[in-house]
């Protein structure tokens, strides 16, 4: 005769061990982060704050980063944490991304108008 099959549990895991999500800090709405220099991301920074922009790949070779990656960081940390005004034009079929506005840009919601989306 067989061995009857065991029955299978799961496991949970002590509630000692779970991980507790990190608190984010909350910052008014106004504040700027700062980025240190001599990184990657100052050089990329100061890439697109040149007049002339820079480029997908010009920003892969300065960085290291992968093209994808590159696009993330413009989204994430330009736009979106450092809150800066981002422009992307197409100029002999390649495209180019510049900073707009020096230090204290306009925050990405708001239109170069001051209208609000």
């Amino acid at each position: 005769m067989r061995n009857a099959a065991k029955k299978r549990t799961t496991a949970k895991p002590a509630a000692s061990s779970r991980k507790r999500p990190k608190s984010r800090k909350v910052r008014g709405k106004g504040a700027r982060t700062a980025v240190r220099s001599g990184t990657k991301q100052s050089a990329a920074i100061d890439m697109l704050r040149s007049t002339g922009g820079a480029t997908i790949t010009a920003l892969t070779k300065a960085t290291g980063w992968q093209p994808h990656s590159v696009r993330g960081f413009l989204a994430g940390v330009v736009r979106k944490r450092l809150k800066l005004h981002l422009q992307s034009a197409v100029v002999e079929g390649v495209r180019i991304y510049r900073i707009t506005g020096g230090h204290g840009a306009a925050p990405v919601d708001t239109k170069p108008d001051g209208r609000k989306p």
